[in-house]
C-alpha cells in the first residue's frame, strides 16, 4: 500500500511487458513515471492506456531513449538533468535477446551487450549525481536466471572480440553483467543512501522473442517462455524492489519472486565485478565529469 506521491521514477523499456505493468503500478501509487522508450508511438499509446486506467493518480510522461545508442543515452540523461529536480527510482528494464548473427552498433559495441548492459551502465552513471541528491532512492536492474548459464566472462571480450558469437550466449552474458554491475555499484555507493539491487522476474512471456529466427535453440527458448508467467505477474519483483519498506537501505542483493536469492557463483566474484566496471567505462567512453562515485 506504499504511496509514491511526490516521487519520480524512470523505467527503461516501459512500453511493453514487465516495464509497462511496473509503470502502471507506480502510477497507481501516485508516482510521476518517465517511460524511457525507443518507440515513441508505442510508448505514447501505453502512456494513454495507463492514464485511463482505474485508480491512476500519478503522472506518466514519455521520453525517447535507445539504450543501444550511447548518443541517445547521453541525450536522454542531459534532458533529465535539465528538467528533473529529483529521481527517486531508476528501473533499468529494457532488454533484447541477441540476434542470430553478431551485430555491431555505430559505437562499435555488440548489440545485445550495449542494449542490455552498456547502455544502462552509462545511463546510471550519468544520473548518479542526481540520484545522490535525491536520496534515499533506488536503482533496480532487471536481470534473469539466464545469468547462471555462463561458465566464464572475459572482460576483454564483452563484444565477442575473442569468442565465437551466439545470440543466446550474448543474452546470458549480458544478464550476468546486470548482476555484476549491481554488485559493484552497490559497493561504490555504500556510503550513500542510493541502493542498487538486481532481480530475476521469473520466466515471463513477453515480446522479447517475437522477432527471433526459427532454429532449435530459439524455439526451445520460445516454448519455455510461452508456458510461464504473464507480464503483470512478472513485474511484481520490480515493483517490490521499488516500493517495499523492508528493502529500505538494502543494497547489492539479488531477488526472485520478491525474496532475496543467491546469484551464480560467477556473479558473486568481486574482482570480476570490478574488472567489468573498468571495461564498461572504457566501452562507453565514460568521461571524468560523468563520474559521480
Amino acid at each position: 500500500m506504499r504511496s509514491l506521491v511526490g516521487k519520480t521514477a524512470i523505467i527503461t523499456g516501459g512500453s511493453a511487458g514487465i516495464g509497462k505493468y511496473t509503470a502502471k503500478d507506480l502510477v497507481r501509487r501516485g508516482a510521476r513515471v518517465i517511460l524511457a522508450c525507443r518507440n515513441l508511438e508505442k510508448a505514447n499509446k501505453v502512456a494513454a492506456e495507463i492514464r485511463e486506467s482505474p485508480g491512476s493518480v500519478g503522472e506518466v510522461v514519455v521520453r525517447h531513449l535507445d539504450t543501444s545508442d550511447l548518443t541517445s543515452v547521453r541525450k536522454f540523461a542531459e534532458q533529465i538533468l535539465q528538467t528533473e529536480t529529483a529521481i527517486h527510482i531508476l528501473i533499468n528494464n529494457a532488454g533484447i535477446l541477441g540476434p542470430k548473427e553478431k551485430q555491431l552498433t555505430e559505437d562499435g559495441l555488440e548489440l545485445t551487450m550495449v542494449t542490455n548492459h552498456f547502455g544502462h551502465f552509462l545511463l546510471t552513471n550519468l544520473l548518479l549525481g542526481l540520484l545522490k541528491r535525491s536520496a534515499p532512492c533506488r536503482v533496480i536492474n532487471v536481470s534473469s536466471v539466464a545469468h547462471t548459464a555462463p561458465k566464464k566472462l572475459d572482460p576483454d571480450s564483452l563484444n565477442f572480440e575473442h569468442d565465437k558469437y551466439d545470440g543466446i550466449t550474448a543474452y546470458e552474458q549480458s544478464k550476468l553483467c546486470n548482476v555484476l554491475f549491481t554488485q559493484e555499484l552497490a559497493a561504490k555507493l555504500s556510503d550513500s543512501e542510493v541502493t542498487a539491487n538486481s532481480l530475476h522476474p521469473g520466466v515471463v512471456h513477453t515480446e522479447i522473442l517475437d522477432s527471433q529466427p526459427i532454429n532449435l535453440r530459439y524455439c526451445v527458448f520460445k516454448i519455455f517462455f510461452t508456458v510461464c508467467k504473464d507480464s503483470e505477474l512478472g513485474a511484481q519483483t520490480s515493483i517490490y524492489l521499488a516500493v517495499a519498506e523492508e528493502v529500505d537501505g538494502v543494497s547489492g542483493r539479488y531477488y526472485v519472486d520478491c525474496k532475496e536469492a543467491e546469484p551464480s557463483q560467477l556473479a558473486q566474484q568481486k574482482r570480476l565485478a570490478q574488472q567489468l566496471w573498468k571495461a564498461s567505462e572504457v566501452a562507453v567512453k565514460l568521461q571524468p565529469h560523468e563520474k559521480h562515485y
